[in-house]
């Protein structure tokens, strides 16, 4: 569950800093560098701050079969 939600934040964070970047400032883009660069450096280091914090919530990852 905890990387689906992973996946769904950051899809909605890039989708958001290419909006904000066309309608306000082209300067927003730089979200989207940042949760890419997060992304990339989660695939090697395995840390990922919001599985962290879902954690600390609660959420749980999902099991297969």
């Amino acid at each position: 569950m905890r990387e689906r939600i992973v996946r769904a934040v950051a899809g909605t964070f890039v989708l958001t800093s290419i909006v904000l970047a066309h309608y306000v400032n082209i300067q927003w883009l730089w979200l989207g560098v940042f949760v890419g660069v997060n992304l990339l450096q989660s695939s090697f280091t395995k840390f990922c701050p919001l599985e962290k914090i879902l954690s600390a919530f609660g959420v749980k990852d999902a099991k297969c079969c």
